[in-house]
């Protein structure tokens, strides 16, 4: 099983994008995202994006007039944020999200942590420690936000063989192995160069967090209010300090 950063260099950063129907498609979804949620400064401005990828939040955010901590650990995907995010006020950040608060010298407004990323932690008690961190670092009114996928109901059989996305050149299947706390994520790709079919193939660990058991956590750490929705097997928190 690789890790999550071997994952990504050998198989996803190259197809992230693209996975998502396109980096503008990407963008446009999380502006959409921000104006639902009626996310735009109101105390400090300053916005971290835990697992900043490609800028689809990063780029949206500054937009909305955040400064924003960009922090993610693939360079592929930084290099692809800051080709795209001239202009804006983002700072990319290469490292590991859990030392987010090493690089700051103020509380912030707001913090995301979206699209799975939540889920690509060690174990639950790393996420708790995250979920600590983000609460003492946030300002007074201040949001943290998470979406991931439900993955606490287990697909069975060959419904565990998801498409993902294909064109002319690249098919991505995807192939889910359950376990009690996890999901191993395989990732199947074949990408045609010079007429020829190429696969890239790695597996890696998801957790599967409940939303209650997400909430709880949360509140524990003493986020005042703390509201989820759930769309299409996605899990949105918004939790105000």
């Amino acid at each position: 099983m690789a890790t999550v950063k071997q994952h990504y260099n050998e198989v996803l950063s190259d197809v992230y994008s693209w996975m998502f129907g396109g980096f503008e498609n990407g963008i446009q979804q999380n502006t959409k995202f921000i104006k639902k949620h009626k996310l735009s400064p109101q105390g400090s401005g300053i916005a971290i994006d835990l697992g900043a990828g490609c800028g689809f939040q990063s780029i949206p955010l500054a937009k909305s007039g955040y400064s924003v901590r960009a922090i993610d650990f693939d360079a592929k995907l930084l290099s692809e944020l800051k080709r795209n995010a001239e202009g804006l006020d983002i700072t990319t950040i290469q490292g590991d999200l859990m030392e987010f608060d090493k690089e700051l010298n103020s509380e912030v407004e707001l913090i995301v942590c979206m699209t799975d990323t939540i889920l690509h932690l060690e174990s639950k008690e790393k996420v708790a420690s995250l979920f600590a961190k983000t609460f003492s670092t946030l300002e007074k009114g201040g949001k943290f936000i998470i979406t991931f996928r439900d993955l606490t109901y287990e697909l069975k059989n060959s419904d565990r063989i998801l498409p993902v996305r294909s064109d002319e050149n690249t098919i991505f299947t995807c192939f889910l192995e359950y376990m009690p706390e996890a999901v191993n994520i395989h990732d199947i790709v074949y990408q045609k160069s010079a007429g020829e079919w190429k696969l890239s193939k790695s597996f890696y660990k998801k957790l599967r967090l409940s939303k209650i058991w997400v909430q709880e956590q949360l509140s524990k750490q003493g986020f005042s209010t703390i509201d989820l929705t759930v769309e299409n097997g996605v899990i949105t928190i918004v939790a105000s300090v």
